[in-house]
């Protein structure tokens, strides 16, 4: 009997996440439901075009073909604000496009975020601030996503790309940083190297990751490929790879960078998505790659 005893990793992701919905989103704050339903209804099969978040999906599912029997599977839920009735074009465009996409909820306007619970979700990608939020109140995982065009294609492995505090750990030491300064920070990091860092809201999610990557081999082979990017430096770094060492937790690549602009090396390692607490780095990011803003932690405080 084959061992399914790894759960399935799911992704929920927004129809503005994945298509190119932005005319539409104008149409609909310019002349409200009636005037959008009926311009969705007219053009339900015109193939919407692919959103900021569609290679990454495209990557995703693809970790399902010619997997063994008892390898772990990957499943993408869509989250949709839109009714059943406007949602068939973007149904339309998902088998247009060859995505292995099934489940959804159509919400008709209400939230989204109470359905990442019951679908099994790990990650919610989301163009919604608000959505995001309550679904990272609420234990998942979850990140804004910008809306653009789909980036292009540069590399067959997935490759996703993780800040570090208030993402993959808790924002501790981001507020000893802020509210006392780097030195003190320095110092609170140095002196508690041996003592693991508490998880963040996407520690669930990373090590889910991990256990998918795990069924792969390791190196240049893995179709996964993972990296975190922080503006921490020695003598910060320690108490890091210490806790993901304790957490069991494999990156493939760590940058350290001092507070240096991540953007320009997040496009050297070719990231398909980066997730990140802080607004100034996601404005780095972006101009490189697609970008998840995570609204947790202290650099969010009342925002």
């Amino acid at each position: 009997m084959p061992d399914n005893s790894i759960p399935p990793l799911v992704v929920a992701i927004s129809s503005r996440a994945l298509f190119d919905l932005e005319d539409s989103h104008t149409l609909f704050e310019r002349e409200g439901i009636e005037a959008y339903a009926e311009h969705q209804r007219v053009h339900e099969d015109d193939v919407l075009e692919p959103g900021i978040a569609f290679p990454l999906v495209r990557k995703l599912l693809a970790l399902n073909d010619g997997r063994a029997e008892d390898a772990p599977r990957v499943e993408v839920i869509l989250l949709s604000r839109n009714s059943a009735d406007t949602g068939l074009r973007i149904f339309n465009s998902i088998q247009h496009h060859g995505l292995s996409i099934s489940r959804a909820a159509f919400t008709s306007g209400e939230p989204t975020w109470p359905y990442t619970r019951p679908f099994g979700a790990q990650l919610f990608l989301s163009a919604n601030p608000d959505s995001v939020r309550a679904a990272l109140e609420n234990g998942v995982a979850a990140a804004t996503i910008l809306p653009a065009k789909a980036p292009q294609h540069r590399h067959d492995q997935l490759r996703i790309a993780f800040d570090g505090d208030a993402v993959i750990f808790s924002d501790e030491g981001e507020r000893v940083s802020q509210l006392q300064g780097i030195d003190a920070f320095h110092e609170h990091e140095r002196s508690r190297a041996h003592e693991p860092l508490s998880g963040g809201p996407f520690r669930g999610f990373l090590s889910a990751l991990h256990d998918l990557q795990a069924a792969y081999p390791a190196g240049e082979a893995s179709p996964i490929r993972t990296a975190l990017v922080t503006a921490r430096s020695a003598p910060a770094h320690e108490r890091v790879i210490r806790t993901l060492r304790d957490w069991g937790v494999r990156l493939d690549e760590a940058l350290f960078l001092g507070g240096r602009a991540k953007g320009p090396f997040l496009d050297a390692f070719g990231a398909d998505i980066f997730f990140d607490d802080s607004a100034h780095n996601i404005d780095s990011a972006r101009l490189h790659v697609a970008t998840g803003h995570v609204p947790h932690g202290i650099s969010n405080a009342g925002s």
